[in-house]
């Protein structure tokens, strides 16, 4: 025994060697990359780094970095995580816009994990205020503008992403400009109605991915995150507000938009409270039409909501296979799914002789109606857009829906069930095969294919 302890020893203090020897050398490298990332010039003015597409020497490298070993150890756990995605992240190009509580922590987290090129937008300072929320600042940057705050920090986490620091406020006629290089996805961060219903629609209008992130002020409660389509956001006065305006620009749908369900725990802050009882709300306008009076802000939720719409971006940058497919805003009853279940049985007795085929339960029937067809037809060009003066997401009529077989020579399983209209599920069953139907309805085909690989990956882990 003593022997055996004797030499167990010996290894563990020999791997303890090398594994110090190991550590030294990456830390003295990464010292040496940190180093060099400090002693970088200023950073350019704003047109020549939209100009360039690159801000400092030896930026977009990201791209490559299994080949330097200390990127790829920093990254090791995405790559785990996301496996090939993780080389779409890193040749992406993210726009953030607007970088306060929200925005800074979805910029970081996109940083640290490694997309390659960020764009910052924002037009105003770091104040005292904003540290009990900033994902980065310290009382060093108060006073200095929130873009160049962050690319500031950000060099010293990452130095080979490549970072455009925007000093400017987001406005219409400035769409070129700030939205050139066609970016892969838009984060709006913006808590201004009028500068984000532009964004979202130049967005919309361009083509271009964009999440939107509703208001985290005068709310704590993290579990009521719903990522949602912007003709649900009926729970939340800024994406509220965004989806009446986007009307206006024939944009009714299509757009995603991180909401908290939670009811503001308190009210804006008034003019008598910020000791200006008396006074014109415009003296206090830093900009024109912007709002004056303050929402109080508990720090950890803006936190939340950008560490939320950082993995949304992420998971839908690294492919189809990793995008988020949220739970739905939309609440059903038990009948709805007991009546879907019964409805099934019936159309397999009456085709097939037998309900014995039936490969579902209850459970798996509410996750297919609320989740994956979200009580939409599959057929329906508009599925999951809530039309004006719908139900607005809250609740959804499903009497005129039924599930049946997709593929009529496979069992009525969960990845073979779609939802369709009874006439639709008629005409359907009448298919001798998908192959014709791949060939006149290819959008259909690929569109129902992609729910029914949802459902494999989620129930048959």
């Amino acid at each position: 025994m003593t022997g055996e302890w004797r030499t167990a020893t010996i290894c563990l203090a020999a791997g303890a060697l090398v594994g110090a020897g190991a550590a030294y050398a990456v830390l003295s490298l990464g010292r040496t990359r940190a180093q060099a990332a400090i002693a970088m010039p200023p950073e350019r003015s704003v047109a020549a780094s939209l100009k360039a597409g690159r801000t400092a020497e030896g930026a977009g490298t990201l791209e490559h970095f299994m080949e330097d070993d200390v990127l790829s150890e920093q990254l090791t756990r995405n790559v785990q995580f996301f496996g090939e995605g993780q080389m779409a992240i890193a040749r992406s190009f993210v726009v953030v816009v607007g970088l306060g509580g929200v925005g800074s922590h979805a910029a970081h987290l996109l940083l640290r994990s490694g997309v390659g090129r960020l764009r910052l937008i924002d037009f105003d300072q770091v104040t005292l205020s904003s540290l009990n929320r900033h994902a980065v600042a310290t009382r060093a940057d108060v006073g200095t503008p929130k873009a160049t705050c962050l690319e500031s920090h950000f060099r010293r986490i990452m130095p080979e992403a490549n970072l455009e620091a925007v000093v400017e406020m987001y406005t219409a006629d400035r769409e070129e400009a700030l939205l050139a290089g066609q970016p892969d996805f838009v984060i709006d961060a913006i808590d201004n109605i009028d500068t984000k219903v532009a964004l979202v629609a130049a967005c919309h209008r361009r083509g271009l991915r964009v999440l939107s992130v509703a208001g985290a002020g005068a709310k704590a409660d993290p579990t009521r995150l719903k990522f949602v389509d912007v003709s649900e956001s009926s729970v939340d006065p800024l994406a509220r507000a965004l989806r009446t305006r986007l009307r206006k620009f024939g944009v009714f749908g299509g757009v995603p938009v991180l909401l908290s369900t939670e009811k503001p725990r308190c009210k804006l802050v008034s003019l008598a409270d910020m000791g200006a009882e008396g006074a014109s709300p415009a003296d206090f306008q830093i900009v024109p039409n912007f709002r004056v009076r303050t929402i109080p802000v508990l720090g950890t939720t803006p936190a939340v909501f950008g560490m939320a719409a950082a993995g949304y971006v992420l998971c839908g940058l690294a492919g189809p296979a990793h995008a988020i497919a949220s739970e739905p805003i939309v609440r059903m009853k038990a009948p709805q799914y007991e009546r879907a279940l019964e409805r099934l049985m019936e159309r397999e007795r009456q085709r097939y002789g037998s309900d014995e085929g039936v490969g579902v339960d209850l459970d798996d029937v509410a996750f297919l109606l609320r989740e994956v067809w979200r009580g939409f037809s599959a057929r329906d060009p508009q599925a999951g857009v809530v039309p004006p003066g719908g139900d607005k997401g809250l609740n959804r009529a499903t009497a005129h829906l039924t599930f049946t077989r997709w593929d009529p020579s496979r069992p009525a399983a969960a990845d073979n069930l779609v939802l369709l209209t009874l006439g639709e599920a008629e005409a359907h069953e009448q298919l001798d095969s998908l192959a014709g139907l791949a060939e006149r309805e290819p959008a259909l085909v690929a569109r129902v294919e992609a729910r029914l690989d949802r459902v494999r990956r989620e129930l048959f882990y």
